[in-house]
């Protein structure tokens, strides 16, 4: 982690999309917002066949609080720790651990990713650390857990020795260990994030790096949103089906999965608020309202890399308008 940084806080967040089920209990998992949406420009939810997960924060939080936010939070230093090496070992030898490269000019590519971390002191590439947080982030927030076994592993690492790409596997499943195993390991992780290290030395299984794809990069304007302020790399992973779902009820207190569509409609009929990173997001994906169409377009655009985003924040009749690249005259070229 970079602890020469001034302003900022690293972290990252994790944007989960999973299919709907098919047969009598398709919608078992799922949890309908409420409202009339009347007309809108918006897909109905109903051209959608996935739903993202959207975690509420507290009222208690110091960041945003009772925000709807996907899961995600700060990095943690065991994030970079040099015991991970051992855990991919058998990845050790490609770069980046077996990532797809990207094909982006480092004089473009975002500090939070171009940054040398050996100068650091860390051997983990950021690309990886910061999806290992992403992974653990949402296991602590949510109850879901993205690992590949040992076997899964070997498979993977034949296809990455013959140069296969590693997303041939429309999407994956999470939470394949029994509920006890689970609940015992979130417990642990929650009152120590290194604990999520010895979990997957004990378990004998990997976090499943490879299932994620990078998205984007967000910081956090000043003043409107408190004092921290976060430097975010976001990714995306598609799902075959809703998982067990089960909030931490403590810094998240509900959890629904809902279509972008639903959860956009419902931000405009004020019945819940989302911070604009999730409104954007949201909205680009609004494009995709399939799958498998989804899951397609993050893989290929992961390997064009990203841009950082940092959103101007204007007051006007008093109202806040947050202006991104390109959207208004008032916006000005982000100097860090």
């Amino acid at each position: 982690m970079n602890t020469t940084l001034k302003h900022w806080k690293e972290a990252a967040t994790l944007i989960l999309a999973a299919g709907h089920k098919l047969g009598a209990d398709s919608l078992s998992s799922r949890t309908p917002l409420a409202g009339s949406y009347g007309r809108s420009h918006l897909p109905h939810k109903s051209s959608f066949d996935y739903d993202v997960l959207l975690l509420k924060r507290s009222s208690k939080s110091g960041f945003m609080p009772n925000a709807y936010v996907f899961p995600g939070g700060m990095v943690d230093s065991s994030d970079f720790s040099s015991e991970w090496l051992d855990i991919f070992k058998s990845f050790r030898n490609f770069p980046n651990f077996g990532l797809r490269s990207v094909n982006q000019t480092a004089e473009s590519r975002p500090p939070i990713f171009s940054t040398d971390r050996l100068k650091l002191g860390s051997p983990i590439p950021g690309e990886v650390a910061f999806r290992i947080c992403a992974l653990r982030e949402t296991f602590e927030e949510s109850g879901l857990l993205l690992v590949m076994s040992k076997t899964e592993a070997k498979s993977l690492l034949k296809s990455t020795e013959e140069k296969c790409t590693t997303d041939q596997v429309l999407h994956y499943k999470a939470n394949e260990l029994c509920s006890s195993e689970l609940t015992k390991w979130r417990a642990l992780v929650n009152q120590n994030p290194s604990n999520f290290i010895r979990m997957c030395r004990e378990l004998e299984v990997l976090p499943n790096i490879w299932a994620l794809y990078e998205w984007g990069n967000w910081l956090t304007p000043s003043g409107r949103y408190g004092v921290t302020r976060f430097d975010t790399a976001f990714f995306i992973c598609c799902l075959q089906e809703i998982p067990h779902t089960l909030q931490d009820q403590k810094e998240i207190v509900h959890f629904q999965w809902s279509t972008p569509s639903e959860v956009l409609q419902s931000y405009q009929a004020r019945e819940l608020w989302i911070a604009p990173p999730q409104f954007y997001e949201l909205s680009r994906m609004c494009r995709f309202p399939l799958l498998n169409d989804l899951h397609n377009f993050s893989s290929q655009r992961a390997t064009e890399g990203c841009e950082q985003w940092l959103p101007v924040v204007v007051l006007k009749d008093k109202h806040y308008i947050s202006l991104l690249p390109g959207a208004d005259s008032l916006f000005h070229p982000i100097h860090q």
